[in-house]
This record gives structure tokens, sequence and C-alpha cells, in this order.
């Protein structure tokens, strides 16, 4: 199969489960290139040829490119839960992460440098209060969510 005859619905219906699993342990990866045994031992699979099997499927979706016995990971796609998440060298976080220490941050400079109390600075507090409660919420949902 041809990198251009796989299209993103068919990544879609076949990026589940273990396989995104994997997939998700090729995002976090260093260097992009894992091993059977590598995966197998860091994801907990009884055996290597379940972790070899999800890799070639990989394979086949034309994610990840086999080169002397490793998996280098070729293309970075966003379907299903992945389209919540970004991606910072190793690090993917959920896409409300900056949102929601953005909010944090000027809620704690509203709230130190309120100088009087009145309905107007109240009602400030509790819209910035709601507002950062709401976006820490959901991206803990988010985040459980994680493969």
């Amino acid at each position: 199969m041809k990198d251009s005859e796989v299209d993103m619905e068919d990544i879609s219906i076949k990026l589940k489960g273990n396989t995104l699993r994997v997939y998700w342990y090729l995002l976090r990866s260093s260097s992009g290139v894992v091993g059977v045994r590598e995966v197998q031992r860091s994801l907990g699979f009884s055996s290597p040829t379940l972790a070899l099997y999800h890799l070639e499927k990989l394979r086949e979706l034309g994610l990840v490119k086999k080169e002397l016995g490793e998996y280098r990971l070729v293309k970075e796609v966003k379907v299903d839960v992945l389209r919540q998440f970004m991606k910072f060298g190793t690090l993917i976080i959920p896409r409300y992460t900056l949102y929601a220490v953005m909010f944090t941050v000027l809620l704690c400079y509203y709230a130190l440098e309120l100088e009087e109390v009145s309905f107007h600075s109240v009602y400030g507090l509790i819209i910035g209060a709601l507002a950062t409660g709401i976006l820490w919420y959901e991206t803990i949902r988010v985040w459980l969510q994680r493969p």
C-alpha cells in the first residue's frame, strides 16, 4: 500500500487500542525510532510478537518506516483523541493546558492587584474562577483519555 492510498479515514479506523498506544509511544520517544523489544517492555506486552504486529500495522498505514530492524516515525496524524493534544518535543499535553495556565495566572494577578471589594470586582473574580475551573476540568478530562 502506498502512502497516497491510505487516507485519514482509514487511519482513523485502524488507529485504535494497542496500535494507538504504540503510536503514542513513538510520538513521545525522543528520536522517533524504537525497536520491537523496547515497545514490548515499555508497554507491557506479553510478547515481542504483539509489539511487532502493532508496529507492522503502523507501517502499513504509512505512519512508520522500518529501517535496520527498528521503526522510525515518518508521519504525525491528528485523529480521534490525538486532536486534543499538542506536541512540544517529547512532551505531549492537552490543548486546554495553555489556556488553563493563562487564566490561572490572570486570576491570581487580578486577585493580588485588587484594591477595593465591590460588586464588579467580586463579579470579575467569580467569572475568572469559573473560567479557570472549567479549563482545568477539561484539561484533566482530556489527559485521562490519552492512550
